[in-house]
């Protein structure tokens, strides 16, 4: 095996032999893309003020400013917002425990439309409306100094919905339901007796042409047009006699007015009086002809005798039902349901609906809705109109009548077309429009308060609303999660994961099995392999490798077009969402077709919806872009996929991001040919960031001087040299270690993300979360049983699977009100052994090993006590003894811990005295003075580049934010002229044009963005280093100091230790036997690993199969190769290349014992597997108890390794020794191992002086019992 380890590195360049027969696959997208672009389109930071589309932070903005006061006499407007520079770095939060965010300001403008108030001038101000957490380059935020991700959830659109469900008596029910992206809900449904109503917010129930009245349809004729019912005929004794035996359509009233006195106030009022002649539905009768006519009405309405009216009885059955005959009846009556209560006025039950469903201020469908709903009904209703109209609620009667009558379909709720996915931009911009909205609720208060005084902006202000409503987003949102950062897979896997749990999403105990099970649409969209085992199944799912999000949030998937049998190959990808694809017959990838895309068979399978067609390929629409485009990264990273059952296939892809980065990662022989784009998009290794050349490289950084053209040269304030620092040793969330190192050479040229170092489970720029193991399946000696793993010594002795894991430590200082606690090597009653790695601040020396019990912080803390008598104080005083009023609060390492200390911080706020104050205002002074150098250098280059770009130029007019002119138009630029310029910070006037020259005019706006960029950051530097200098360390709220420890623990492979494959062939390591005890081939090589042959079939992951004798094959020829799912390696093409590397075919080879030296009897199959080490560790796990900590109230052990608990013997372990009838060890068991408290001391002290075990007493739990009983009024005693 000595050749394997020498094979590695030499193959570690060459590219990987790839077996794909697909033509023309696309470029994968930037895998991070939803999460980075999402976040980008929210802050819109690196967009120029006046070039910002209405998304997101400013779409916020602008729908909750302007503010007015109530007399609207004040407006306070908002202009721009801007964020200055982070206080910390991003290392510099993870360490302290802070929040990595930026500081939001806006710029705001209060004025005066009052004229009394002339003296008010009009103010423009930067106001600091909170800090807000900002994302960091690889998508991630850091919260409280731990790393977190907010997942996108998958909800249901706003728009109409169509669905019908099923009566206890058989009945169909209809119903159709407007989701608003935000308002109140309205849902129409028919009854048992076809009647349709309209429920508002699911409680209150009203017929729906009360509705209909209500909206401005006041009459029946109204209602009846509108669906075109009714026929209407003039009252005369003639056309009567004609239509009698038809049915009447609508009532017919006699209307009169009454006045009477109202006695309160004695004015005269006119009351309408309605009295039914005849009623719906009634059928024209010949003495019915007067009573019409007397009763003075023009016209009656009929029903029409046409096909249609058929469909819509249940309009005339709903028209029946109504109780009211007017809009003011129907208002007044609709008021009532939703208050129940009575109207004040009629004014006040008209705006009830209006501020239901017509107000932009309570009620929106949002962009989203208004597409739906124009998409579904066929209407061309504006995108701005985001409203309910009369037309969308006609239309949807309209849509649901034909639904009744089975002209229409019911819409899937789990077709893709009907969820979309809320992404991290648009929650943090929801959570920011709750914020605004209550921060304009007190500026408005403010306002009102402060009529006649003098104000600006900043006294209308409480930043704090704010921060608050984000910090409790960040902090205890469901969808904001601590990132899962096992290995970079684990990580960029929880970055794209889509979950429909959280807030306005499902829960999981409501999610049936629709709403989890794999859809037809999830195609290319939504994994249908990697979802969790658990009670999440289906509901948290992943994003497919090509897939995308739109910015409607539907997820689109690229498509080839296909015209006549010939594939588009040259023009990119299209991407279709769900809706686009409908009906389309869509063919795989991998089909054969010709170089220049002419589909080479007569037949081809294809899909359509949800069938699978097989068509000629002239009917072929579209082709998919990718064999692999059904799956997400994890499920594409499992070779030979297609012959792998989807169960283990999905454990796999699960196990894949359990993986624990290895001291000495190796990238797999058999790959997919995903592992460099993981690897690259993951953003952990450092990449170019353009071409550019390498000009200095070490362990610990990399210098690149990047190419740049003239004009960016010219726009741009930093050097084109750029230094990388290489991480090492760096904590992730779940303790696995980063650590990096290069991979490049002085005088390399690199492309634009290139990959430049490796480590932290990456070899060579492609992801490595294992090793690859020479296996071979057969049974040995029993020890590979029910899953179980035999593995070779050498594995543990060449580190082949160690990894190193690191723990922090930390304890804090507070001021207690006893006194101030203090970290110290002095600690009462210690040895000097125990204390003898600890310095002055009794933090443990680095490079000390540490064992369980150590003290790895000392601090002592004042204890509470009674005064000391008389004499104690005078032994006190002779022998200076401080052991008495401090006691011991030492961190002490736990049982399990043995590891090194690579590392340790010591945090700590300054203490203000006079003198300390006076210093830090000197220290303060030098520091400015030296930025106020670096300020003056900047401008002079600004005003140097700016003279370069406008030389000889002529001026059309500058403008500043206060729309004042600070260049006038027709100036020709001189230096003195720009010198002149105070502020280039404000030249955001709209009206500004710096020249005729469009692209001059660009450059020079590039160029004070820039400036602004880099100005904002020399000014963040210059805060960070006042703070610091005044502040201190800034620590969470009460802590004085705060000591960090970090300790790594070298992970070597252990029994009991999970290990697996990357088929979902998982298992436990069983027994690590010596090379010469393993089974050999026949030239001696021992195997590295044993599995069991019987984990194969019954499991039906045969790629593990393939894999293995490929994986032989690879290592014997010096090659890696790539097979991607569903396009690899054929068994042809594997037979060719095992006769090529002269090996069996299929693997198969008699092997030798290494007790005996003797053959076994049977053929195995042997090869290279590629094996993972999982977080599930044997050390982690293992625990045992004697005495330790007892729960209060039943007195019983508590459980766990992390309470130091105990085992539990529960109902059936009692049942055994039942069984056994052993009844003095379940005595034993059930009271003084447990919860006697009198004779557990006991049998301590017996154990300890050698004495007889004493009669166990009674269990505590027995007295909890009798409590309840008293409790419950039972007077129940124990008769001793």
């Amino acid at each position: 095996m000595a050749t394997k380890a020498t094979l590695s590195n030499s193959t570690e360049k060459k590219e990987r032999l790839n077996f794909s027969t697909a033509k023309a696959v696309a470029q994968f997208p930037d895998f991070l893309d939803i999460q980075i672009k999402s976040f980008e389109d929210f802050f819109q930071l690196e967009t120029r003020p006046d070039q910002r589309k209405n998304e997101g932070l400013y779409r916020t903005f602008a729908e909750n400013f302007p503010i007015t006061d109530t007399r609207n006499q004040f407006v306070l407007e908002f202009l721009d917002y801007f964020v200055d520079p982070p206080r910390y770095t991003i290392d510099e939060c993870i360490e302290r425990g802070l929040t990595y965010s930026v500081p939001l300001k806006a710029r705001l403008k209060l004025y005066c439309t009052d004229d009394e108030h002339e003296d008010f001038e009009t103010v423009v101000q930067d106001v600091y409306l909170g800090t807000i957490p900002y994302m960091s380059p690889s998508g991630s935020f850091i919260i409280n100094g731990a790393e977190r991700v907010i997942v996108s959830q998958l909800h249901r659109s706003p728009g109409v919905f169509f669905g019908q469900s099923f009566h206890a008596n058989g009945t169909k029910l209809y119903s159709s339901r407007i989701i608003p992206f935000k308002g109140s809900w309205i849902e129409f449904a028919t009854d048992i007796n076809s009647v349709m109503y309209a429920y508002i917010d699911r409680k209150k129930k009203l017929p729906l042409t009360t509705l209909l009245r209500a909206i401005g349809y006041e009459r029946d004729k109204d209602i009846l047009e509108i669906f075109d019912l009714a026929e209407e005929v003039k009252v005369n004794k003639a056309t009567l006699k004609k239509v009698v035996g038809r049915k009447l359509a609508a009532r017919v009233l006699n209307t009169w007015h009454e006045d009477f006195v109202d006695e309160d106030t004695g004015e005269v009022v006119s009351i309408e009086r309605n009295e039914i002649i005849l009623d719906r539905e009634t059928i024209l009768e010949k003495d019915h002809i007067d009573q019409i006519v007397d009763s003075g009405v023009k016209t009656i309405l009929l029903h029409k005798e046409d096909i249609n009216s058929a469909d819509y009885g249940i309009i005339h059955n709903t028209l029946q039902k109504d109780p009211t005959n007017t809009e003011k009846e129907a208002v007044e009556y609709i008021y009532r349901q939703l208050r129940n209560a009575e109207p004040p006025d009629e004014e006040t039950a008209r705006g009830i609906i209006d501020k239901l469903f017509f107000s932009d201020q309570r009620y929106s469908l949002g962009e989203v809705g208004r597409y739906r709903l124009n998409k579904k009904l066929g209407l061309s209703i504006s995108e701005e109109v985001q409203v309910l109209t009369r037309e969308d609620i006609i239309s949807i009667i309209k849509y649901l009548i034909e639904l009744i009558n089975s002209k229409a379909e019911v819409d899937d709720i789990d077709h893709l077309s009907n969820r979309r996915v809320r992404t991290v931009g648009e929650q943090m911009a929801s959570q920011f429009g709750v914020g605004l909205a209550r921060m304009a609720r007190t500026i408005r208060e403010r306002m009102n308060v402060r009529d006649n005084e003098v104000f600006t902006p900043i006294d209308l202000i409480n930043a704090k609303t704010l921060s608050s409503v984000i910090n409790s987003f960040f902090g205890t949102n469901q969808l904001s999660q601590f990132m899962d950062q096992t290995n970079p897979l684990s990580e960029i896997t929880h970055k794209r994961r889509l979950s429909a749990l959280g807030p306005g999403g499902l829960s999981r105990e409501r999610a049936g099995f629709e709403v989890r099970d794999v859809h037809h649409t999830h195609y290319g969209r939504l994994c249908p392999i990697e979802t969790p085992e658990g009670p999440n199944i289906g509901l948290i799912s992943s994003l497919c490798v090509f897939a995308k999000v739109n910015n409607l949030g539907f997820i689109e998937t690229p498509y080839r077009k296909v015209e006549q049998g010939v594939v588009d190959v040259e023009s990119a990808p299209i991407y279709l969402t769900a809706e686009e694809e409908e009906s389309k017959v869509i063919a795989q990838a991998n089909i054969d077709m010709t170089d220049d895309g002419v589909i080479a068979t007569e037949r081809v399978t294809a899909r359509e919806d949800g069938d699978f067609p097989v068509v000629t390929p002239n009917e072929v629409d579209l082709i998919d872009v990718a064999p692999n485009q059904i799956a997400s990264i994890s499920a594409s990273l499992i070779p030979f996929l297609e012959h792998d059952d989807a169960n283990r296939a999905l454990m796999g892809s699960n196990m894949m991001r359990q993986a624990v980065p290895l001291l000495k990662p190796q990238a797999p022989i058999v790959g997919t040919g995903l592992e460099k784009q993981v690897a690259k998009d993951s953003r952990i290794l450092v990449n170019a960031e353009r071409e550019g050349t390498v000009t200095y490289v070490d362990a610990d950084i990399i210098t690149i001087k990047y190419d740049r053209t003239e004009d960016e040269e010219l726009v741009n304030f930093d050097s084109s040299e750029k230094t990388y620092n290489l991480t090492k040793f760096r904590k992730t969330n779940q303790g696995t270690t980063i650590t990096l190192k290069p991979i490049v050479k002085v005088g390399d040229r690199v492309q634009k993300g290139q990959v430049l170092s490796e480590g932290y489970a990456t070899e060579g720029g492609e992801l490595a979360i294992g090793r690859n193991m020479v296996v071979a399946f057969m049974p040995w000696q029993g020890y590979n049983f029910e899953d179980a793993i035999v593995i070779s010594e050498k594995a543990v002795r060449e580190d082949w699977f160690t990894s190193i894991h690191i723990d922090e430590y930390s304890l804090d200082v507070r001021d207690t009100k006893l006194g101030m606690e203090e970290l110290t090597a002095d600690i009462p009653n210690v040895s000097e052994e125990a204390t003898k790695d600890l310095d002055e601040n009794g933090m443990i020396r680095i490079g000390a090993e540490v064992k369980p019990g150590d003290i790895l912080i000392g601090k002592i803390t004042p204890k509470g006590e009674s005064d000391p008598t008389p004499e104690e104080k005078l032994l006190r005083a002779i022998f200076g003894d401080k052991a008495g009023d401090v006691k011991d609060a030492s961190l002490k390492a736990s049982p399990s811990l043995r590891g090194v200390v690579i590392n340790k911080k010591l945090f700590s706020r300054s203490i203000k005295d006079k003198r300390k104050r006076s210093q830090d205002k000197a220290i303060i002074d030098s520091v400015e003075g030296e930025y106020d150098v670096k300020f003056n250098e900047l401008r002079e280059v600004l005003l140097e580049k700016l003279y370069v770009l406008l030389n000889g130029k002529t001026s059309q007019g500058i403008y500043n934010d206060l729309n004042e002119e600070v260049i006038k138009k027709g100036v020709k630029y001189t230096q003195k002229i720009l010198s002149n310029v105070e502020h280039f910070l404000n030249l955001t006037g709209l009206e500004s044009l710096w020249t005729t020259d469009e692209d001059k005019n660009e450059l020079v706006k590039e160029l004070i963005h820039n400036y602004k960029i880099k100005y904002n950051d020399l000014q963040g530097a210059l805060n960070r280093e006042r703070f610091t200098i005044s502040v201190g360390d800034e620590l969470p709220a009460g802590i004085v100091k705060l000591a960090k420890i970090y300790i790594a623990k070298k992970r070597k492979l252990k029994v009991g230790d999970k290990m697996a494959g990357r088929h979902g062939n998982k298992g436990i390591v069983a027994r690590i036997v010596r090379d010469e005890d393993m089974p050999f081939l026949e030239d001696g090589t021992p195997v590295n690993i044993v599995l069991n042959p019987l984990g194969v079939p019954s499991r039906m992951n045969i790629g593990q199969i393939y894999e293995t004798v490929l994986g032989w094959a690879g290592m014997k020829l010096g090659r890696k190769f790539a097979t991607p799912i569903f396009d690899g390696a054929s068994a042809e093409q594997i037979d060719q290349l095992t006769e090529e590397a002269g090996l069996p075919r299929f693997g198969t080879t008699y092997l030798y014992d290494g007790n005996s030296g003797e053959r076994f009897a049977q053929k195995a199959t042997v090869g290279v597997i590629y094996m993972l080490k999982l977080g599930h560790m044997v050390d982690d796990k293992m625990h045992a108890r004697s005495i330790g900590p007892y729960s209060l109230i039943t007195q019983q052990p508590l459980g766990g390794k992390a309470q130091f608990g105990g085992q539990r013997f529960g109902e059936m372990e009692v049942w055994a020794l039942e069984a056994f009838g052993a009844a003095n060890i379940l005595r034993e068991i059930l009271t003084v191992k447990s919860d006697d408290v009198i004779g557990r001391a006991k049998t301590y002290e017996a154990i300890v002086k050698g004495e007889p075990m004493p009669e166990p007493g009674i269990p505590e739990s027995f007295n909890v019992l009798l409590h309840e009983l008293q409790g419950l009024g039972l007077d129940i005693n124990l008769e001793e």
